[in-house]
């Protein structure tokens, strides 16, 4: 009965909609980092305040995620996701000709929206589609980010060196506006919306300040430092901001308020689970893949000598394990289970970043970043239905939104942590150069092999997580369920 409430025609279409979506907006975002230098060069500003270009994206973004989320829960997730891409198209647009830095910055941040786009697609999946799709739609969906990834890098450096920076933006244009259009026109309303409810505004605000203040911080801390007033300030404003919010969050809710920083709902096994090893994941993972990138640049002996070009191409193998085994697990999902396939993606990338650890050459380098890859894409593409597959659907966008939240903070606590750590461990070198010597410091073996380190060791931290959870696909659910009513009946005297 349940299958011919689905349109499968419709369902493919989406699905391959969102995945554009998901390439496209990688693309933009990922072939950003390698023109930074003559982003810096064409303003004629210093390497750390072009920093800004990629934090105030990211700021925006995460104080968005929360509040985008709920709204799309009480008005529809099409609706909240095609106003989302029409603001991101229009940002997008609007940056490749930016007059000044200050106007460029402007336009990052409302392109932080971009953020939200995956888990409102997510979201849609979990209701527009039929059951028996879901688990591959969603693993299809996190391969994407390996397409983006793969693509970004090294055309987005191709073009930055042939045609400068602007270009880079300019050719996304007319791929961002005709999504956004196919979005708008063909996609379907979620079934699931409640627009009595309403909008806690004071706790959305409550919420994406001191997100936002943390996040600034700790983006920033490199070219504050780390010991200034200003970021030990503004991490400590922010952190102190949470005990209001969550003083506030617990009156609105028994005042019968939704709250947006719902603690029920966060506090699901599943969903608390999901979020934790994603944030545990994306620390160690931000953290070692900057490792690897600067190891990709640093010059011979201490690291591989290449260029931007070669290093963005270099990062294709990481790419290609996504998207190989985001589709392979698609594949076997339902019948396996989530839990063995999250539990055995996270060891394997866990194992990837232990054999970094052992400086090998440049091919096998590659070898173990396709390892990493595969690894990553089985974990996210498992804990991403995890999650999705135990929430209910009238709070999806809320619940994938959040989870959004926990990944990104895990990220930027990653890159302080290996800019910390591989400026810890240098060496000095002295290279002769036309105006006479000039002294270099690199990060040496040691650094990586602690950057490395720590990344293998979050993924294995996240298996010991994953243990927890609740099994909701493959015959393992089944059984657990039955456990878990059992558990409930009265006992017998």
């Amino acid at each position: 009965m349940e299958e011919q409430k689905y349109d499968r025609k419709y369902a493919n279409f989406v699905m391959m909609l969102l995945a554009m979506i998901i390439v496209a907006v990688m693309y933009v975002e990922g072939m950003l980092t390698p023109s930074l230098p003559s982003i810096a060069e064409g303003f004629g500003i210093t390497v750390d305040q072009v920093s800004l270009v990629l934090s105030t994206y990211l700021i925006t973004g995460v104080a968005l995620s929360p509040i985008v989320g709920k709204l799309a829960d009480i008005y529809g997730k099409k609706k909240m996701m095609s106003i989302v891409m029409l603001l991101y198209a229009s940002a997008v647009t609007v940056t490749g000709f930016s007059p000044n830095f200050t106007f460029m910055v402007a336009s990052r941040a409302v392109q932080g929206i971009g953020l939200t786009i995956m888990p409102l697609g997510m979201s849609l999946i979990r209701e527009e589609f039929p059951k028996d799709m879901v688990p591959k739609a969603q693993a299809l969906i996190s391969g994407m980010f390996g397409a983006g990834f793969a693509i970004s890098l090294p055309l987005g450096s191709l073009i930055s060196d042939k045609f400068g920076w602007r270009w880079t933006y300019h050719t996304a244009i007319p791929f961002i506006v005709l999504l956004t259009v196919l979005t708008i026109v063909k996609v379907h309303e979620s079934r699931y919306r409640r627009p009595d409810v309403k909008v806690d505004y004071i706790g959305a605000l409550a919420l994406g300040t001191p997100l936002a203040l943390v996040v600034l911080a700790l983006s920033e801390g490199s070219a504050w430092g780390w010991t200034s007033f200003l970021f030990l300030g503004m991490i400590s404003v922010g952190m102190f901001l949470f005990i209001p919010m969550f003083m506030y969050e617990s009156y609105y809710h028994k005042k019968g308020g939704e709250a947006i920083f719902d603690l029920k709902l966060l506090s699901e096994r599943n969903v608390l689970i999901a979020n934790i090893t994603l944030t545990i994941a994306g620390f160690g993972t931000y953290l070692s893949m900057q490792a690897l990138s600067y190891k990709f640049e640093t010059p011979s002996p201490y690291g591989f000598g290449l260029s931007i070009l070669g290093t963005g191409l270099s990062m294709v193998a990481f790419a290609g394990g996504m998207i190989v085994f985001a589709i392979l697990t698609g594949k076997v999902i339902s019948r396996v289970g989530i839990k063995p396939l999250a539990m055995l993606g996270s060891f394997i990338a866990g194992v990837g970043f232990l054999l970094l650890t052992t400086a090998p050459g440049y091919v096998m380098t590659l070898v173990f970043e396709f390892v990493i890859g595969s690894g990553m894409s089985i974990m996210n593409a498992s804990l991403i239905n995890l999650l999705v597959l135990s929430v209910d659907p009238r709070h999806m966008g809320l619940a994938t939104s959040m989870n959004s939240t926990f990944r990104y903070l895990g990220s930027s606590v990653g890159a302080p942590v290996a800019g910390a750590i591989l400026s810890a461990f240098v060496v000095q070198s002295f290279v002769n150069t036309s105006s006479g010597t000039v002294s270099f410091l690199f990060p040496d073996k040691t650094a990586y092999f602690y950057a490395f380190l720590i990344g293998a060791l979050s993924f294995f931290a996240a298996i010991l997580m994953i243990t927890f959870a609740r099994e909701v696909l493959g015959k393992r659910s089944a059984s657990e369920k039955i456990k878990s009513e059992e558990k409930k009946l009265p006992v017998p005297e």
